[in-house]
C-alpha cells in the first residue's frame, strides 16, 4: 500500500490491474470470496475500485474443490506403506 503522486492510496496489485485494464487479459486466483478481500487489502475504497476493474468484462470460474497443495502435503506426511 502506498500513496500515489496525487496523494491517493494505491496497492501494487491495483496499479498492475489499472495498467492492464481493457488492454489485455489478466487471471487472478484467490481462495477468498470477494467480501473478504477488504480484510487483506485494508481499505474498502481500494477493494471496491480494484474489484470494479477486475469484474468488468469478466468470466468468473468458481472452483469448490480440495486444494491440490493440501493433498500433496498430506501425502508427504503419510508413509508410502500406509497409502
Amino acid at each position: 500500500m502506498y500513496r500515489n503522486g496525487e496523494g491517493q492510496e494505491e496497492c501494487e496489485g491495483g496499479r498492475a490491474l489499472s495498467q492492464r485494464y481493457e488492454r489485455g487479459s489478466t487471471m487472478v486466483t484467490s481462495n477468498l470470496p470477494f467480501q473478504e478481500w477488504t480484510e487483506v487489502l485494508g481499505s474498502e475504497r481500494l477493494t471496491g475500485a480494484l474489484l470494479d476493474r477486475l469484474t468488468h468484462h469478466v468470466h468468473i470460474l468458481e472452483m469448490n474443490a480440495d486444494s491440490y497443495r493440501l493433498k500433496q502435503s498430506r501425502r508427504k506426511r503419510i508413509p508410502s506403506s500406509e497409502r
